[in-house]
């Protein structure tokens, strides 16, 4: 099985801290900006014109292409409209897993006293009007899918081993291509976990915005082909 853990395109929050380097006004579930919809349409449209069939020796596999089988995606609506790019260039379903959420969740911060409150998000409903093609988990989210407390730290990491268990229950044994659209700091989820970095530690593994990291996971070990793969978009782009 191979993991491509790929980050949303730029999103309104994304151009707020990289212009103000603050996220005072920030969105709780922000959408993309132009430049965002435009890295999502330069990387669907790489990940279709390398789609190639892999050879049989794995050692030369991260050289010829992608040929991605299933899709999954965060429910957050930057990483939806990432995921609804690369669907309809790979004529592929995107499933889309509440898993994947960006740590902390759908939170705005307290004007008053600071504190991190959790928001409801939308529901299935919305998400379906808005994204007809994404494939929901059977149960309804009527009040909204999100609907709990801001996520602290802790609880990122058991999330992250039970999303890759998930994975290698269900596209272990296969050869499988597997894009998952989530982002920044949950890919560092989960590469902590797939490493086995220390928790506690404040590690950083950089991924731009629409950027590819490779991951191949075997029954007995884990190999990284690439992290923060940006080669389709232009240096102006990266973001």
């Amino acid at each position: 099985m191979r993991l491509y853990f790929i980050r949303h395109a730029q999103s309104e929050n994304n151009l707020l801290w990289d212009t103000n380097r603050s996220s005072q006004g920030r969105n709780a579930d922000p959408p993309l900006t132009p430049l965002g919809i435009e890295q999502a349409d330069r990387l669907a449209k790489y990940l279709r014109e390398s789609r190639k069939e892999f050879p049989k020796d794995w050692q030369d596999r991260s050289k010829t292409g992608y040929g991605i089988t299933h899709i999954y995606t965060s429910l957050m609506r930057r990483a939806l409209q990432t995921a609804s790019a690369i669907s309809r260039e790979l004529d592929l379903a995107m499933n889309g897993r509440e898993d994947l959420h960006e740590c902390g969740g759908i939170y705005l911060d307290d004007g008053e006293t600071g504190e991190r409150i959790g928001l409801p998000g939308p529901t299935f409903r919305e998400l379906n009007n808005q994204f007809p093609d994404l494939i929901l988990p059977e149960k309804g989210a009527d009040e909204g899918w999100w609907n709990r407390p801001y996520e602290i730290r802790e609880e990122r990491f058991p999330r992250a081993r039970s999303m890759i268990q998930s994975m290698i229950d269900t596209h272990g044994a296969t050869d499988d291509n597997v894009a998952i659209v989530t982002h920044g700091a949950f890919h560092n989820a989960l590469l902590t976990v797939l490493l086995k970095l220390p928790e506690d530690h404040n590690n950083w593994i950089n991924m731009n915005n629409a950027a590819i990291t490779s991951v191949d996971i075997w029954e007995d070990g884990v190999g990284i082909n690439y992290v923060n793969r940006t080669e389709f978009l232009p240096s102006e782009m990266i973001s």
